[in-house]
């Protein structure tokens, strides 16, 4: 059964630039992921400190193996330091 994952992150108007080159970058390694279906980056309009990936997966099975894998755990490691704090994960299974 595919699942969505949310992601929440909040981020410094200063940080804006370095985290989208880190997105992009996490992106490009999720593109090539068994599994993987889609996803995006939304910003919220009043808040524009708080991001938001919507990512589509055809199991959790295989987002977890992404999740584990050492590429992507490398990028978000990068990407807590450059923000100060954790990333929020939500995962959703389709009804």
């Amino acid at each position: 059964m595919s699942v969505k994952i949310l992601i929440k992150r909040h981020v410094p108007v200063s940080s804006h630039h370095d985290l989208t080159t880190l997105l992009h970058k996490m992106r490009s390694l999720t593109l090539k992921q068994p599994g993987y279906i889609s996803g995006q980056t939304l910003q919220r309009i009043d808040d524009p400190t708080e991001w938001v990936v919507d990512s589509n997966w055809r199991s959790k099975e295989e987002w977890d193996e992404w999740f584990r894998s050492q590429e992507r755990t490398a990028v978000q490691a990068e990407i807590d330091a450059l923000l100060g704090r954790e990333t929020e994960y939500a995962v959703y299974e389709y009804l």
